[in-house]
């Protein structure tokens, strides 16, 4: 097996170290440093911080949309379940990661939207797609009969995605899953009047 290239090293080690620090925080010695690689090394592989700051989000888009793909846009799974697998892939990452660490595209979008427009056109991209992809979701539950007719899909999709970035910022702050579960309690029993998915998980 080829060994990693410094640009996998800058990539990986600083994923790790921008989770950590923030993309402000994190400076490029502090990245190549992580990495175990020359400082030069960096300015070879990317024009600038902002330059790598997107393809740190190009990644993590990558990891959403295959996150996307096996949940919220997976017609073998029933609609609802598929929603509550992208909710609970949420939680496994955040566990994985540290809850400290928060979620990458909620991190950028408070920290860098304002200072880079590249930035925050990648962020709406991601924010985008994960919308709709929960109305689609959403919508596919509405034709099999899980939510009523009248079901506001886009406006239950587009708070979907506010409440859980929230959800995950107070889960950074408290270092507890508990608001990402209490949001998604609310969520099912209250906004999609559907507490039985939970309660068919949990009895499985």
């Amino acid at each position: 097996m080829s060994k990693p290239s410094n640009r996998e090293k800058i990539l990986a080690e600083g994923m790790r170290v921008v989770l950590e620090r923030g993309f402000n925080g994190a400076s490029v010695r502090d990245i190549v440093q992580a990495a175990g690689v020359p400082q030069g090394s960096f300015t070879n592989h990317f024009a600038s911080k902002e330059a790598f700051g997107l393809e740190l989000l190009a990644i993590y888009f990558g990891n959403v949309r295959a996150v996307i793909a096996a949940t919220l846009r997976n017609d073998f799974l029933p609609p609802l379940q598929g929603l509550h697998a992208f909710i609970a892939a949420n939680k496994q990452r955040l566990c994985a990661e540290g809850t400290q660490n928060g979620c990458l595209s909620g991190n950028f979008s408070a920290e860098s939207s304002d200072h880079s427009v590249n930035i925050r056109l990648s962020l709406l991209e991601i924010f985008t797609e994960v919308r709709r992809s929960i109305a689609y979701c959403l919508r596919r539950a509405v034709r099999q009969g899980e939510l009523p007719p009248d079901t506001a899909c886009d406006i239950v999709a587009g708070f979907v995605v506010s409440a859980l970035q929230g959800a995950i910022l107070l889960a950074k702050v408290e270092r507890s899953l508990a608001p990402v579960e209490q949001f998604e309690q609310v969520l099912f029993a209250m906004v999609l009047r559907r507490p039985d998915v939970l309660a068919d998980e949990q009895a499985a």
